[in-house]
């Protein structure tokens, strides 16, 4: 089971982890927890309806890797529309950021953090080996799954990755190459949420 994730009775999943796989993944977490940010819970106050009727931001994100992460609902993928098509399609996402960026960035840190507390609970437990079996519950095989796509489209910005192109030309980069450790982790984190697509299927 060594790097692939293999059914549980009952559902889920598990996969066998390294002291170093552990790390990297949680470290990766982490990193991508502080890309996202603090949400309102932190920020405001206890009122839960001030909290429901939240508006969030209008505009895109800045940082790219967060444009990736929360991208414009609306827009041609296929082409360059018309000025005042575009006009449009700016005030359509804008308005759908606004009503919803704040929950979906809210379901990428509980992903994040269901990541960090399983690998935080199967460190505790080794007590010094050198691996473990992390064995995930069904719906925390599910934030897993949510939370290896949002590392891996994080990652892939970093690297300009566009297309599959791109991806079959990070096969070929030389070892000397600084971002090879970013494409290491890229390739490793696509097989091992592969694995975990093809566990969960029915």
């Amino acid at each position: 089971m060594p790097g692939q994730f293999e059914p549980l009775p009952g559902g889920g999943a598990a996969v066998a982890l390294d002291d170093v796989e552990i790390s990297i993944i949680r470290s990766l977490a982490v990193q991508l927890l502080e890309l996202i940010g603090p949400g309102p819970a932190e920020d405001a106050s206890d009122d839960p309806l001030a909290e429901l009727f939240a508006e969030g931001p209008s505009e895109p994100p800045s940082d790219p890797v967060l444009r990736r992460l929360f991208p414009d609902a609306y827009g041609d993928p296929e082409g360059t529309p018309q000025a005042g098509e575009a006009e449009e399609q700016r005030a359509y996402s804008a308005e759908f950021r606004r009503y919803t960026e704040n929950d979906l960035r809210a379901g990428k840190r509980d992903n994040a953090l269901a990541v960090v507390r399983t690998l935080d609970a199967l460190s505790s437990a080794l007590a010094g080996e050198e691996g473990a079996v992390l064995k995930l519950s069904p719906q925390e095989s599910q934030q897993w799954l949510r939370a290896l796509n949002d590392l891996r489209l994080a990652i892939g910005s970093r690297l300009e990755i566009a297309d599959e192109d791109d991806t079959d030309l990070l096969y070929r980069l030389p070892d000397e190459d600084p971002r090879k450790p970013m494409v290491m982790a890229y390739l490793w984190l696509g097989g091992l949420q592969e694995s975990l697509v093809v566990t969960l299927m029915p």
